[in-house]
């Protein structure tokens, strides 16, 4: 489920709207900008390429970065997709969206998201190791944090849906299909650009946990 009380209607209206936003602003040529935050373990190397495979399929520019920060399994990381009709570097200032495959890391990089833009983030915590140290406590009032900043924010039960798939890995493609109905690409470029990044024996699973995040309302 998503986990906002107004979000149903307003998810659609708000995707809709931002769909139809972007298709304008890369008609006129302009780049648009998607961060993908967590920690490591979490697949954002995987889900950054099937982005990029999707914008190479309709026919633009992209450009994708290195993933930032500490990759090996619970360190924070990150990676971005910039996309138009001519990209000419990865960084990223701002971004008009925000993928969070983790709480903590969504609160973590909102001054990167652009005036009016969304994110997504999975209803996800995995605790930092000066948390288990007890240094620092986990924050407990994250979601209304982001929402008093933030007013298209959209959070989603991505793992809960990957359990009922019985592959908990697969949580960051549901994302994916969440945020798929934010950009102007047809399905079909996205599902072929699943087929493209992961092994041929686990795509039949990706593109069902794709179309579970796509189809959530």
């Amino acid at each position: 489920m998503i986990k906002n009380d107004n979000n149903n209607n307003n998810y659609k209206q708000v995707s809709r709207a931002a769909a139809k936003r972007t298709e304008s602003s890369l008609k006129k040529g302009d780049t648009i900008s998607a961060l993908f935050v967590g920690v490591g373990g979490q697949g954002i190397i995987l889900a950054t390429t099937i982005v990029a495979n999707t914008v190479i399929n309709a026919g633009f520019d992209v450009k994708v970065s290195e993933v930032h920060g500490m990759a090996q399994r619970g360190g924070s990381v990150e990676g971005s997709v910039r996309f138009g009709k001519k990209v000419y570097s990865p960084t990223i200032n701002k971004a008009e969206f925000i993928v969070a495959l983790e709480k903590l890391e969504a609160l973590r990089f909102l001054p990167k998201l652009a005036s009016g833009g969304s994110i997504i983030v999975n209803n996800y915590e995995i605790f930092p190791s000066p948390v288990f140290s007890k240094e620092i406590s986990y924050p407990e009032d994250i979601e209304s944090r982001i929402e008093k900043q933030v007013p298209n924010c959209f959070f989603a039960d991505a793992v809960e849906i990957a359990r009922s798939l019985k592959e908990i890995r697969v949580s960051n493609v549901v994302l994916l299909g969440i945020f798929s109905n934010f950009l102007p690409f047809e399905n079909d470029f996205w599902t072929d650009a699943i087929k493209k990044s992961v092994p041929t024996k686990a795509a039949d699973l990706n593109i069902e946990a794709f179309n579970r995040g796509k189809n959530l309302f």
